[in-house]
């Protein structure tokens, strides 16, 4: 196999040869997914292929395995000119995403989200990878009928602070945005870069963030001051540009709603600093190493002012064309930017009277 081919193995076929592709996959999204496209002027080589809807599929790009998924749809054409074909797909977690969950008595508690979604995964074939220890207990709640697996472990994921997306053997990863992997090589202007763009953003940041437990203020004639039970402040925004913030009132609040407050400061200060947008001139780095998601990135683009920052890979597109050659269109943002929203799992009731407590 050559390392800039891409290769589609469904059954016994091998399938390479493709005068377009993509594939795509992220930290934010879930499952990867893929669309191939082959065009020959003269009947050949496309008639040859034999692909079906549901059909179970691999992509490698060279020897290194992209995605584990399988064929959504098989698209033949033919015209004067041409016979084409088009193949695309998505990765095995499709199944979690578009399918019912099946969870035995419907109640879900006293246990973690990498537990939860294990079972819940496992139905459907689909096995889930997490190397974070100190998980939080997940709270009791219901399963509501008619719910998918991925939107029931997504929710637990965010209570527990972890990032859902798909590894390219079609199973689940449960994470953090730390980029505990270091690309070889950077993004560097003048060396790899074709293009690149980036969006600085104030529109979006404040100087202080105020959360409340409940949107109707008790204790007027004190002012807002007793129901404003977390703040989160922003140094970097020089004028008053107050946000105030309504979170759920539940047992525990006063933990969640700090929380939430720190991350709206947080997630919000990193993606105004720079949303990059590059297309570099390979899908490897220096060192061989396919771009992947989750992955720290050195940055340097003095033309856009951005210098020598190490930020997180969150979304890769490998790409090729007959007009634009082979490419990866790399996704980059301060590493704040991907930290997922704290929430509670189910409302319950809370005691007013401990507000401000930090019961």
């Amino acid at each position: 196999m050559e390392d800039g081919d891409l290769y589609l193995s469904i059954g016994g076929q091998l399938i390479t040869g493709w005068t377009d592709m993509r594939v795509t996959r992220g930290i934010e999204r879930c499952p990867s997914d893929f669309d191939l496209g082959l065009t020959e002027r003269f009947p050949g080589s496309a008639n040859e292929v034999v692909v079906s809807p549901g059909d179970e599929c691999q992509i490698q790009i060279g020897t290194d395995l992209v995605l584990t998924g399988y064929v959504d749809r098989y698209v033949p054409s033919y015209g004067p000119a041409e016979h084409a074909i088009r193949v695309s797909g998505r990765g095995k977690c499709q199944d979690l995403v578009d399918c019912s969950a099946v969870w035995p008595n419907g109640q879900i508690s006293g246990t973690s989200a990498v537990d939860v979604a294990t079972k819940l995964a496992a139905h459907y074939g689909i096995t889930v990878n997490c190397d974070v220890q100190d998980l939080v207990k997940i709270p009791q709640f219901n399963v509501f009928i008619g719910e998918t697996p991925f939107e029931i472990i997504e929710r637990i994921s965010r209570y527990s602070a972890l990032l859902v997306y798909d590894q390219p053997d079609g199973n689940l990863r449960l994470a953090r945005a730390e980029g505990q992997v270091k690309a070889a090589s950077g993004i560097e202007e003048g060396l790899n870069v074709q293009t690149a763009s980036i969006e600085y953003s104030a529109q979006d940041r404040f100087s202080e963030y105020v959360c409340f437990a409940q949107s109707v203020l008790s204790y007027t004639d004190a002012g807002i001051g007793p129901n404003a039970i977390a703040r989160a402040t922003d140094p970097v925004v020089k004028r008053t540009r107050e946000r105030y913030i309504v979170a759920e009132f539940v047992q525990g609040f006063m933990d969640l709603v700090q929380r939430r407050a720190t991350w709206e400061m947080q997630r919000r200060a990193g993606r105004s600093s720079g949303v990059v947008n590059v297309t570099v001139d390979s899908w490897r780095d220096s060192a061989g190493t396919l771009w992947t998601p989750n992955t720290l990135v050195d940055v340097s683009l003095p033309h856009l002012k951005l210098e020598q920052e190490t930020w997180l890979i969150g979304e890769v597109i490998y790409r090729r064309t007959l007009e634009g050659g082979t490419t990866a269109e790399l996704t980059v943002m301060d590493p704040r930017a991907y930290q997922p929203e704290p929430i509670a799992l189910m409302p319950a009731f809370a005691d007013g009277s401990t507000l401000g407590t930090g019961q």
